[in-house]
Order: C-alpha cells, then structure tokens, then sequence
C-alpha cells in the first residue's frame, strides 16, 4: 500500500509568509504568534520535506534552490487557499472591511450624508472611503472597489449598470439673462456665453427636445471646469448659461438664483452609473453599499434631492 504523504498547511502557510516579509520576525508580527513559534514551525517543516528550504544569519534570510523552487509551487496556492476562505466568511457573515468608493464632486450634494451614517451604524466593521472626482480614474490603479460616475468609464473591461435616469436643464443667472437676453431657439445659444465642462466634448451639447428630436449645439465661453459645482456656482454668479443635471439646480431654480433656459429642451444625460474594476465577484460590504444607495435615490425624486442642497 502507498504511503500518503502528508504536509501541514499551517506550516506551509507560515513559511509563505516568511517569504513574503522577508524575515521572521515580521511574518511573526504579521502572524499574531511569537518570532520562535514561527521558526520551529519552519524546522518542522524542512524536517518533514527532508531539506533546507531557507539560510538563516543575523542580517538577513536567503532561500535556497530547493526552498525558492518550493515557494513558487505552493505560493499561489496558499494565496488561492486564503482568498477563498475569505470569499466563504464573506458569504457567511456580517459586511466587513474597508470600502473604496469613488463619485462625483457634486455627489453628497444629493446624497444626504445620514444615509451613509445609517449603513455606517448598521454595518458597525464596515468602513468607507471616498474618493470624489470629476476626471475619469484607473479603477485598478487607484485601488476603487466600486465608482459612481455620471457617464461611463472608457475601459471596457469594467463591469457598469445605470442606477438614476436624469436630465440635464440649461439654466443662467437672473442678472445674465437682462443683461444679454433669453435665447429663443437652440441655435441662439451659440451667440451666448456658456459654462462648460473643460473635456474634449464639453463644447458641443447634445439637446432634445419634448419629442425626442435631438441636435447638436456648439457653444463657447471663457469659464471651463471639470467640476459640475463649479459650473454651477459659475452659472450663480452670471458667468453664462450652463447646461448641469436638474438633481443639481433644483434648489437654485426654485430660489430664484437660476432660470431655466429653453425649458422645452434638455441635455442628453448618461445620468449616474455604478461601475466596478472588474466582472468578478465582489466582497459583500461592496454589494450592500449599492444596494443602499441604490435604495435611497429610489425613495427620493430629483426635486427632492435638489432641496437637500439649499
């Protein structure tokens, strides 16, 4: 009968480690187990394989041919082991760990930041981190579990969905309209001063009107940003006519800091998508964070959530 050849995993794990940290004493740390605990575990080891597998000095540790050959064999498979462990925990338990997100400049102008300390109370080993931009980002690179974008993100292997249809109305200061005039037709618009988005697109907008026709207009002006709240602010202040999501102005128009321009005409809008790095499975925490927010811009229109930004 064949002898079963039998490894232990603990100790096959901790050796990964020690290799990974470069010395014992910090896989020891890593490990939450003592420095000498760690090393017989590794003797024992060598012992049940019958060789070597690291030089040990007082300055540093070196594997040896027979330790680095066994390390890339089993490295990966320990990291496999792990990963689905934690996946299993994950699909067990309670919402855990850190949550990257990313999303517009002009995002908690919405959404009100009780929602986030009620998930927050809920999901107490939960923690969120937020990252608000208007340019687009290398979800991968900056380390983004998910992102809230208003359009999509160019990179095709992201996984994305729209969460919130909305619909971008020109609006223009009080004072800018006596001053130039209201334009009575698309084509006016060009003749005016406009705010808009500093990207390669931001100069040509996209109207449709109450029968779904829609035409492009190139428009011009001397104020540009990336960021929809200083497009807006731009528009308070009479710079021009700007062309924002209504969740956005809602507020100013109902105040009288702006007037809807061409009210029969909107800008086409990709409203809000929810986007992640990748098609894969995601940790719960990530999953139920969407789902709240999700949840929330269901229960409130967009007159609503401009209120919240008086």
């Amino acid at each position: 009968m064949e002898r079963i050849f039998v490894l232990d995993l603990n100790e096959v794990a901790m050796f990964v480690q020690v290799v990974r940290s470069g010395s014992f004493a910090e896989a020891a740390r890593r490990l939450n187990m003592p420095s000498p605990t760690v090393s017989r575990r590794i003797q024992q080891l060598e012992a049940r394989l019958g060789t070597r597998l690291m030089q040990r000095s007082t300055r540093k540790l070196e594997l040896t041919s027979a330790g680095r050959d066994f390390y890339e064999r089993c490295g990966p498979a320990i990291k496999q082991l792990i990963e689905a462990g934690q996946l299993q925990i994950a699909d067990s338990s309670a919402p855990s760990g850190p949550v990257r997100v990313a999303v517009p400049t002009l995002f908690f102008d919405f959404f009100d930041m009780a929602w986030v300390a009620a998930f927050l109370a809920a999901h107490p080993l939960v923690t969120l981190d937020f990252v608000p931009s208007d340019l687009p980002l290398d979800l991968i690179a900056d380390r983004i579990d998910v992102a809230f974008c208003c359009g999509l993100l160019q990179d095709s292997s992201y996984a994305a969905r729209k969460i919130c249809a909305s619909d971008a109305g020109l609006i223009a200061s009080p004072a800018y309209l006596t001053a130039q005039g209201m334009p009575a037709s698309p084509e006016e618009l060009s003749e005016h001063a406009c705010v808009v988005q500093s990207d390669v697109n931001g100069s040509t907008w996209r109207l449709r009107d109450m029968a779904g026709v829609e035409t492009d207009v190139r428009v011009q002006g001397r104020f540009k940003s990336n960021a929809h709240q200083a497009l807006r602010k731009a528009a308070c202040a009479g710079l021009g006519i700007a062309a924002l999501p209504s969740i956005l102005t809602a507020a100013d128009v109902a105040a009288g800091r702006l007037v809807r321009v061409l009210p029969g005409y909107t800008r086409v809008d990709p409203g809000l998508n929810v986007v992640y790095p990748s098609r894969g499975r995601r940790p719960l925490a990530v999953s139920m964070f969407v789902e709240m927010v999700v949840e929330r811009l269901g229960l409130k229109d967009h007159t609503a959530m401009g209120r919240a930004i008086a």
